[in-house]
């Protein structure tokens, strides 16, 4: 891990800011704050937008997601809308968002007839509203089409999970897998919520990758890692299920063996002691950044304060930031609300 110090830290997070993206070929993430539910924006080497999940719904998460957009990453309209599920703290900020900036493709698992108990009719409607026909069900194996970038390294973002199966299994494959392998780790009671059936996908730039895989619980990351590891590595990973020990399996962290961790909990959700703790045990982890501090736990059973971007309940909504180099052979991860950085070698 290479670290910057003192003045020249503040000058190299502060050009990251100012000159990342589409004109010197560069990859950046978002992680918006919207306190406990997910909104991550991706913006790749050519200028396109991808945002996953949307928050909750009404004006909060919605403007913030906006603001994000037009005044860090400098764009007008997201190219690329994928729901991970159908929960009302991912997809419920879609109604809002669409009426605020053009939303041009959407992506999702499939929605499951109504009723289900765990997702919101209103919100439901709202959705199917502001997709109308522009919607892909997305399926393990396929990939969302990405322009690339002339002299960059390839760019794809692959689907390894939804609907409950993952790659290499057919529809209607049962939720939990047997597998020997050591250490054992007992199934759980099958998640009948739409969480187990997540979108998860990895997105690749040259051999940077990174992992997110919305809510997806326990069963179902073991299939990913069990008996075979179907995903590979990871540089970062958008920590499964905002830091929930209903997700998390440790199987699929040791798999991944991720350089960073950055965790989307609110102050009051997420962020589990047992997960941070996992993390940060984890011998490849050398940085967990969290958008929330858990005002629940102790100062030990966070990620460390410079590395925390909202410290407490009455926030405004700071943000997470990731730059991969143009030749992503390395990357810098952001917090502005602290002027502090932390920078790292491609693995």
């Amino acid at each position: 891990m290479r670290r910057v110090s003192g003045g020249l830290l503040l000058w190299a997070a502060l050009g990251v800011l100012a000159f990342a993206g589409s004109a010197d070929k560069r990859l950046e993430i978002y992680w918006c704050d919207v306190e406990g539910g997910a909104a991550t924006l991706i913006v790749t080497p050519a200028g396109e937008s991808i945002l996953v999940d949307s928050g909750w719904p009404g004006d909060r998460d919605a403007t913030r997601i906006v603001r994000v957009l037009k005044e860090s990453a400098r764009l007008e309209r997201i190219d690329h809308y994928v729901t991970t599920h159908f929960h009302t703290d991912h997809f419920g900020g879609i109604g809002a968002l669409s009426r605020l900036v053009a939303v041009e493709k959407f992506y999702d698992h499939g929605f499951p007839p109504l009723p289900q108990r765990d997702i919101n009719p209103e919100l439901a409607e709202a959705y199917k509203s502001a997709a109308g026909a522009k919607v892909r069900v997305l399926k393990p194996g396929d990939t969302i089409p990405l322009r690339q970038t002339r002299g960059s390294p390839t760019l794809e973002l692959k689907v390894v999970a939804a609907d409950g199966i993952v790659l290499g299994e057919a529809s209607g494959a049962p939720p939990v897998r047997v597998c020997a392998a050591e250490p054992k780790h007992e199934e759980r009671p099958i998640d009948a919520s739409d969480n187990a059936r997540s979108v998860a996908f990895m997105l690749q730039f040259g051999n940077w990758r990174f992992f997110d895989a919305g809510d997806l619980t326990w069963n179902v990351e073991h299939k990913l890692v069990c008996p075979d590891n179907l995903i590979g590595a990871s540089d970062v990973y958008q920590v499964t299920h905002h830091g929930m020990d209903t997700s998390n399996h440790p199987a699929m962290i040791r798999a991944l063996r991720p350089t960073v961790a950055i965790m989307n909990n609110g102050p009051r959700k997420g962020g589990s002691a047992s997960v941070v703790r996992l993390l940060k045990e984890n011998g490849a982890n050398r940085a967990l950044f969290a958008v929330h501090r858990n005002v629940q736990t102790t100062p030990a059973e966070n990620a460390d304060p410079e590395l925390t971007a909202n410290d407490g309940e009455e926030c405004k909504g700071e943000t997470v930031q990731l730059t991969v180099a143009p030749d992503a052979r390395s990357y810098t991860v952001t917090v502005p609300g602290k002027k502090t950085s932390r920078s790292f070698r491609t693995r």
